[in-house]
C-alpha cells in the first residue's frame, strides 16, 4: 500500500490497479471512502481501461482480427509500478506487454497521477501513445464513496446535487451490461438526485452528455460531505451494489457497446482516438 497525504488528508492506494483505497479527513476524523466489503462488492476504486463497461460478447473487432476483452477492461487486475512519489502526490505507471496486446494491440503508457491540495485529492488519468499509429481507447473512473458520512444519519438522508438544472434521461443497461436503444425518461428539470437502495436495483444510472460538471454528495443533517467535479468527461454512472452502504460517482471517457453495435472498435460510442506520441489527460477531483 502507498500512502500520500499532507495535514488535513491522508490517502492510501493499492498498487494493485493503482486504486485508491482511503480518502481519511483528519479534520473530522472521518473516512470517505467504501470499506471494499467483499459481501457486496470488494473494490472501492477500479479504473476503467482500456474500454468502459461491457462489449457485446466481450469482444470487438480491430483490422480484421477479434479481440476478448472483460467488463472495464484490465488494467484494475494489474500491478502498476510507482515512477514518482511525493509526500503529497504519486504517480503510477503501466505499460503494455506481451499478454495485454494480444487483447488490445497498442502499445502505450498509462499514468494514474493522484495529488493533495489543502482539502482537495485529485486523480489524473495519462494516456500516451507509444506507437506508431492512432490508438484506440477508452478510461473512466468508478471511486466508491461511503454512505452514510455520520452515524447519527442513514443512507436515504443523503442526495446528489449537480451544479447544472438537468433533464438526464436514463440509458439503462440490458442483459450482459449493454446499453440499450432507447433512452428511457427519469429527472427532469432538476438538479438534485435523492438516494435510495431501491434506486440501484436494476444496476448502474447511466447519463450522456451532462451539462453537469460538479456533483455535491450531501444530507441536511449533517455537515459532512464531498464535492466532486469531473470536467470532460461526456458520460456518466452512478451505481451501488444491492443494499450496499455507498454511491459510486463513475466519470466516463467511454461507454458499454449498446445492443445494437457491430463491435467495430474504431466505431464505438465515446471510443477515443489518440495519435501517436500524443498525450490523453483528463482529471476528476474529491474536496471534502
Amino acid at each position: 500500500m502507498q500512502t500520500i497525504e499532507n495535514q488535513l488528508l491522508k490517502v492510501n492506494i493499492n498498487p494493485l490497479g493503482a486504486e485508491l483505497v482511503s480518502l481519511f479527513n483528519k479534520e473530522n476524523d472521518t473516512e470517505y471512502m467504501w470499506n471494499a466489503d467483499p459481501t457486496f462488492w470488494g473494490k472501492s476504486s477500479p479504473v476503467l481501461f482500456p474500454i468502459v463497461g461491457a462489449l457485446k460478447n466481450n469482444q470487438y473487432f480491430y483490422q480484421g482480427k477479434t479481440y476478448t476483452l472483460p467488463r472495464h477492461g484490465f488494467a484494475r487486475e494489474r500491478v502498476f509500478s510507482v515512477e514518482v512519489q511525493k509526500e503529497d502526490s504519486i504517480t503510477f505507471l503501466l505499460k503494455e506487454d506481451e499478454e495485454s496486446l494480444k487483447v488490445f494491440p497498442f502499445p502505450f503508457e498509462f499514468r494514474l497521477i493522484y495529488t493533495l491540495v489543502e482539502k482537495t485529492l485529485s486523480v489524473t488519468y495519462s494516456v500516451t501513445n507509444t506507437g506508431n499509429e492512432e490508438m484506440y481507447f477508452s478510461v473512466g473512473g468508478h471511486p466508491a464513496f461511503a454512505v452514510p458520512l455520520s452515524e447519527d444519519t442513514v443512507y436515504e438522508d443523503y442526495y446528489l446535487e449537480f451544479n447544472q438544472t438537468e433533464d438526464f434521461p436514463r440509458w439503462e443497461l440490458a442483459d450482459g451490461g449493454l446499453i440499450k436503444k432507447e433512452a428511457t425518461r427519469f429527472l427532469e428539470n432538476t438538479n438534485r438526485l435523492a438516494l435510495t437502495k431501491e434506486l440501484f436495483y436494476q444496476d448502474a444510472l447511466v447519463f450522456k452528455h451532462q451539462k453537469s460538471t460538479e456533483v455535491i454528495l450531501k444530507s441536511d443533517n449533517v455537515s459532512k460531505q464531498l464535492k466532486f467535479t469531473f470536467e470532460n468527461f461526456p458520460f456518466l454512472g452512478i451505481w451501488a451494489a444491492k443494499d450496499a452502504n455507498f454511491v459510486c460517482i463513475e466519470p466516463w471517457c467511454g461507454i458499454a457497446d449498446s445492443e445494437n453495435h457491430e463491435q467495430e472498435l474504431t466505431e464505438k460510442e465515446g471510443i477515443e482516438v489518440l495519435a501517436s506520441d500524443q498525450i490523453f489527460l483528463r482529471t476528476w477531483s474529491v474536496s471534502l
